[in-house]
């Protein structure tokens, strides 16, 4: 999401033209007697969301037949990608919603939500029973027989009996699959093993991934039974406002903290990281400078029995879901958590811990030396362009970009490498920042509006904090801010964009407040929040909502078709339907007038780095591995289809292990790297044994990195 902030980007459109747009609101519904409070409130947040779509989207759709199709089999796929819960028959019985949809959203009525709800829920409880029986009997994998396991180019089983033998072959995949691995972990510890060992039979390694399967499909649906009418009266909302792009979203109340708490990059607990292991609740890994690190008392490997608030009587957690866990444990800051915890050796303890900030590291900026030849290349890694709103002086990329900067600029660097591979964008205010500090003033990106208004968005600050060399690295899930700094870099010349083509969202979105907005919305609205007090929470929680377009400064947009690099390096993933042209309701790419500004003379002899890069890259044998899993991929994006007759299963896992294992003696031939922490950073990563770990597998990868590598050799030619 692209947050305009910091007084330097507004964005207008929430605050005009919306007085006028409330008085042409077209969803008008009397509240009806004798209704239920929660359908009440489901109505409210239907009509709110369909306001604010209509008067505050970039691009809104008419609510026609077509928007009608769209969000029906959007629903319907997101409630049963698989199509292992619906028949054709059930399909077929309301089917005449697919073009009548539109008529009820503009009525205000959720009766198809609440159709598809009980159906969805009759069908897991049915559903239920089937993989019980089926994992309750022996598989032989002798046959010749096979599954399909895309959604997309299944169709809804005929009947209950189709449904059932449906679920018979995916079960018989997935018992295969862990069949397979017990069998191939047996015959590694034989091999391996001093002493001789009794091996299990066939029979007994069978039975034994038959449990397991069934033990992962009783916490499957587990799961999905705990999913109530509220969360999938969320995921139809989420189909409606997909239908008007894919990064229109809604938030409920409980989930618009935790997406702020991803965008700061801090939330308030004690800093532990946990897993579910054998249906226990057990902690991983303690966090650096978190409260229950300071506090000193937890330890990875504790299990966790029980949660207490403060004094209050604990909550036995055995048996929890992670995320259920993991949301009675953060809270308020300042407040009191207690945890039953047993240790490895049997004993108990209860662990009191006051709940204080915890910031996730592994989400902001950090730096490293490259020691190449006789001299040091800087690295910075921006896994996203994140940025704290909700706290006065919270914390923002761009003010630790400019940090790592100085470091490397302290250690005499003269050459930057930023890396931006898998950043899915952010704040656009410190985008046009951190862009800043590479050119001495002038426009970043262009942005247009619904009225069709476009502005540019400039860098205003004379002079430039880094004025070497630089290089920046994109892949395929480089995205929205990540897309805007490398175009801007490129259309200046300032730095070469190094990589494969980027995802290509170049839309803005903005956090709506729903209650703020229903506000003015009229008599429905305030006649239902009446009805509903005292009885339910009124809280509608907000909307993510496309606002904006962004161009680049020569013009071109990079919606769908993102940032083509200068030099564009193998992927495995390259030929796959991937990044924002894979959705149909993804805008389409245009263009406007560029922006002023002027290229700088940084890279004069691209053609000659791009014609290098490329021999070397059909040199690398690590590289043309890397163009043969493509081909492979693609192939299998194409076939779908995998073998339930074991010796054709044993051989297709046999190729892919041979591959796994071509890549790492490969990867043991490349020259690795030499890279190693600032000076600057050296207590800090030191700082505990955990820390210290986390450093060495960080610097360890980026050693072995082919991509990284293969930037080192093209900044090192920029002339």
């Amino acid at each position: 999401m692209l947050q305009f902030m910091k007084n330097k980007v507004l964005i207008p459109l929430i605050i005009m033209g919306f007085i006028a747009a409330f008085l042409s609101f077209r969803y008008i519904k009397e509240l009806e007697p004798n209704v239920s409070t929660s359908v009440v409130k489901k109505e409210m947040v239907l009509q709110t969301i369909l306001a604010a779509l209509e008067q505050g989207h970039f691009a809104p759709r008419a609510v026609d037949d077509s928007f009608s199709k769209s969000i029906y089999n959007k629903f319907i796929s997101n409630l049963d990608y698989e199509k292992k819960f619906f028949t054709k028959i059930q399909i077929d019985s309301i089917s005449f919603y697919e073009y009548s949809l539109d008529d009820e959203l503009k009525a205000g009525n959720i009766y198809f939500f609440q159709i598809v709800n009980a159906m969805f829920s009759s069908q897991i409880k049915k559903v239920e029973s089937y993989y019980k029986e089926i994992l309750n009997k022996k598989f032989t994998f002798d046959s010749k027989d096979s599954v399909l396991l895309n959604g997309d180019k299944l169709d809804f089983a005929a009947n209950d009996q189709v449904l059932y033998t449906r679920w018979y072959a995916f079960l018989k995949y997935r018992a295969l699959s862990k069949y397979h691995t017990l069998k191939s972990e047996q015959n590694v510890l034989k091999d391996s093993s001093k002493k001789a060992i009794v091996l299990k039979s066939d029979d007994s390694l069978e039975v034994e991934a038959r449990r397991g399967i069934l033990k992962d499909y009783d916490s499957y649906f587990k799961r999905l039974k705990k999913l109530d009418e509220n969360d999938r009266f969320t995921i139809f909302i989420n189909a409606l406002t997909s239908c008007e792009d894919p990064h229109t979203d809604y938030f409920p109340p409980k989930d618009k903290k935790a997406f702020d708490e991803s965008m700061s990059g801090t939330f308030y607990g004690i800093g532990a990281q946990l897993k579910i292991e054998d249906g226990k609740v057990k902690i991983v890994n303690i966090v650096t400078g978190s409260p229950c690190w300071k506090q000193g008392e937890l330890k990875a490997n504790d299990e966790i029995l029980k949660v207490g608030q403060g004094k209050e009587e604990p909550v036995d957690v055995q048996g929890y879901d992670i995320e259920d866990v993991v949301k009675i444990i953060r809270g308020e800051k300042g407040t009191e958590v207690r945890l039953t915890i047993k240790r490895l050796d049997g004993t108990s303890k209860v662990i009191p811990i006051i709940r204080g900030a915890v910031l996730m590291e592994e989400v902001f900026a950090k730096s490293a030396i490259i020691n190449d030849k006789n001299s040091k290349i800087g690295y910075i890694y921006l896994p996203e362009f994140y940025a704290d709103f909700q706290h006065r002086n919270g914390r923002h990329c761009s003010e630790d970009i400019k940090q790592e900067i100085e470091k490397l600029k302290a250690e005499n660097v003269s050459k930057i490498i930023l890396d931006l591979r898998e950043n899915g964008g952010g704040s656009l205010g410190d985008v046009v920042d951190i862009a800043g500090f590479f050119i001495d003033q002038g426009p970043i990106v262009q942005v247009k509006n619904s009225f069709r208004e476009s502005s540019v968005l400039s860098d205003k600050n004379p002079g430039t904090l880094f004025d070497g060399s630089l290089a920046i690295l994109v892949n395929q899930n480089s995205a929205s801010a990540s897309e805007i700094l490398a175009a801007a870099m490129q259309d200046y010349n300032r730095a070469i964009i190094i990589g494969t083509p980027t995802y290509g969202k170049g839309t803005v979105q903005n956090m709506l407040s729903l209650d703020d907005f229903s506000t003015s919305l009229g008599d429905f609205v305030e006649k239902a929040k009446a009805y509903i007090v005292g009885k339910e929470n009124t809280e509608m929680g907000a909307l993510k909502i496309t606002i904006q377009k962004f161009y680049r400064i020569n013009g071109g947009s990079t919606q769908l078709k993102g940032v083509t690099p200068d030099i564009i390096l193998p992927s495995a993933y390259e030929d796959l339907d991937i990044g924002e042209r894979k959705d149909k309701a993804a805008l389409k790419w245009d263009e406007i007038a560029p922006a002023s500004y002027s290229k700088s003379n940084k890279i004069t002899n691209k053609s000659i780095l791009i014609a290098a890069s490329q021999k070397r890259v059909n040199l690398n044998p690590l590289f043309t591995f890397v163009k043969q899993t493509n081909e492979k991929l693609k192939k299998k994006e194409q076939y779908n289809y995998v073998q339930l007759k074991y010796e054709d299963f044993k051989k297709e896992m046999d190729e892919a292990a041979a591959l796994s294992k071509k890549a790492e003696e490969l990867q043991k031939k490349t020259n690795n790297l030499n890279i190693t922490n600032l000076n600057a950073d050296f207590a800090k990563v030191n700082i505990d044994s955990s820390s210290i770990i986390k450093n060495k597998e960080w610097l360890k990868n980026l050693n072995k990195d082919i991509y990284l590598s293969e930037a080192v050799q093209i900044i090192r030619d920029i002339k």
